[in-house]
């Protein structure tokens, strides 16, 4: 399970992201934007590929809730994702959660053996929600404050990748180095489902 399945209605855990804490809106107000974003093409893309691998996504796949922690959302296999309304407050926000957890959903889906205890397992999905997600476009970087301008993407995926590791009770912090490292060169050059990173 990846660290954002510890987020649950009311329920700490791991994260999506530190930066997405604010005051954020209701549940009503971010159920209306998950409609709004599952109509954009990035989004309609990777639920027509889970569909392809045999994971149809039903309507309360994504749901949104109030977290007590401070993460963006997160995605709990067998379950769906959930999103954090408290945490979020804008649109663009919201379906770059979403995309980001389909991802996850999406690495579950296609894997027979995927087990989120596991710190390569948690770490191949995360490096790859990360690069194909947009989550470290230089736009996100710059306004979270970091305006590195030659290789900021790889350095921003890593960053994430070990807050989101760390959270994960089966990886300490040398252990999700170690295997963020030893899976880095296969997990981020897989670009499945899309041809190259988008």
């Amino acid at each position: 399970m990846d660290p954002d399945s510890d987020v649950k209605p009311g329920g700490g855990g791991g994260g999506n992201s530190s930066f997405y804490n604010k005051d954020g809106m209701g549940v009503k107000e971010c159920e209306n934007m998950i409609r709004r974003s599952l109509r954009t093409p990035m989004v309609k893309f990777l639920k027509e590929q889970m569909g392809k691998t045999g994971c149809n996504i039903g309507d309360n796949f994504i749901k949104a809730v109030n977290c007590e922690a401070s993460v963006a959302g997160g995605y709990i296999s067998g379950e769906g994702i959930v999103i954090c309304s408290n945490r979020l407050n804008m649109q663009d926000e919201v379906t770059q959660v979403v995309i980001h957890e389909l991802i996850h959903a999406y690495d579950d889906c296609r894997s027979a053996n995927l087990d989120w205890t596991n710190c390569a397992h948690h770490a191949c999905s995360e490096i790859r929600a990360g690069h194909l997600s947009g989550d470290c476009h230089y736009k996100r970087e710059f306004l979270r404050g970091f305006m590195k301008i030659r290789g900021h993407e790889q350095d921003c995926v890593k960053r994430r990748v070990m807050k989101s590791l760390i959270n994960n009770p089966n990886c300490p912090e040398s252990a999700a180095k170690d295997a963020m490292e030893a899976v880095w060169d296969t997990c981020y050059n897989d670009t499945q489902p899309f041809d190259r990173a988008p």
